[in-house]
């Protein structure tokens, strides 16, 4: 088999991918922008290629030769007070990408997408029923150029056709490996007893590893111009910080704020030019269960239980000096 092309194996998710990848046999390329990072796969026998993605010909470069490409490296807007830049900039980040990878013979093409693109109010579509495939963000529904943005990159991945291409739909991911750290910050931070109070909200979480398997799963068994989620367990918010704290021997906090206030405080927080709250944070209103019957279905996508996800996640952190 020809090689596979990991962009963003610096990051939490593609260092996951790429260390699967190894793991599993695959001739790897693992593609970073500075040519000293490694993430947290640098006990990973991978072939380090240098591949910016504003850099088209570093691309073609990195993905020549390669039957695979793996793209976990997409653009993260943060900056809500410029969605229509933040969005030109990702649309044309995403083109300069698929058309290196035409240009370098790629044949397959898997694009990490994101749960965001799927945020939808399911309220009066059947009782009971979880935001699946069918569901789309709405543009302008929400003030956030992350949103805006990754709906935009997905869809022209997918309805521009310019490679077969398959985009896996990760929700929450947390688990070993998140370097920077992103999600597991909040972990981090619950163990740390930095949790006083939780608010009233729904997330569905997945691990990383079990995000990279399906990756993997994808190459041969993902269907052209289908998306996929990737999810776990529907957990509450209170009910994940209170696992983090009892699994570090911390007392779970007991008070809790209700929607309407955090949705207040995060308003007067965007409107002061100096705070910039992450984006996650800021658009809470949207986390909900998801359904990933269709991956489960067609790629064996299969959830760890969320205590072993969180007690590995905690025990990662350790060995990184992080307590």
């Amino acid at each position: 088999m020809k090689p596979i092309l990991v962009l963003g194996a610096t990051g939490f998710i593609g260092g996951q991918i790429a260390r699967a990848a190894a793991e599993a046999g695959h001739d790897t390329r693992a593609g970073r922008r500075r040519a000293d990072a490694v993430g947290a796969i640098g006990d990973v026998p991978v072939h380090w290629v240098r591949a910016d993605l504003e850099d088209e010909a570093s691309l073609v470069d990195a993905m020549r030769g390669c039957g695979v490409v793996i793209h976990a490296a997409a653009s993260y807007p943060q900056n809500f007070r410029k969605v229509s830049a933040e969005v030109a900039r990702a649309e044309a980040e995403i083109r300069r990408v698929l058309t290196a990878a035409r240009t370098a013979g790629v044949e397959r093409f898997i694009y990490t997408s994101s749960l965001t693109t799927t945020a939808a109010w399911t309220a009066g579509q059947g009782p009971g029923r979880l935001a699946d495939e069918r569901d789309f963000y709405q543009p302008g529904s929400a003030r956030s150029a992350y949103y805006e943005a990754k709906l935009a990159m997905e869809r022209i991945v997918l309805d521009e056709r310019v490679l077969p291409t398959v985009a896996l739909l990760p929700t929450a991911v947390f688990g070993p490996g998140d370097i920077k750290p992103t999600t597991g910050l909040v972990l981090l931070e619950a163990a740390r007893g930095h949790f006083p109070v939780v608010f009233d909200a729904t997330l569905d979480v997945v691990d990383g590893r079990d995000v990279a398997a399906s990756h993997l799963a994808a190459i041969e068994r993902g269907v052209p111009g289908e998306r996929y989620i990737l999810g776990g367990h529907a957990i509450s918010v209170a009910d994940l910080i209170g696992l983090a704290c009892r699994i570090a021997g911390r007392k779970p906090p007991t008070l809790r704020v209700s929607r309407g206030l955090v949705g207040g405080a995060i308003g007067l927080a965007d409107a002061l030019p100096f705070v910039s709250l992450p984006e996650n944070i800021r658009m809470f209103r949207f986390w909900q269960a998801l359904n990933s019957e269709k991956a489960a279905r067609v790629l064996g996508h299969r959830a760890r239980p969320v205590e072993d996800m969180v007690r590995d996640t905690l025990a990662w952190f350790a060995t990184q000096g992080r307590r």
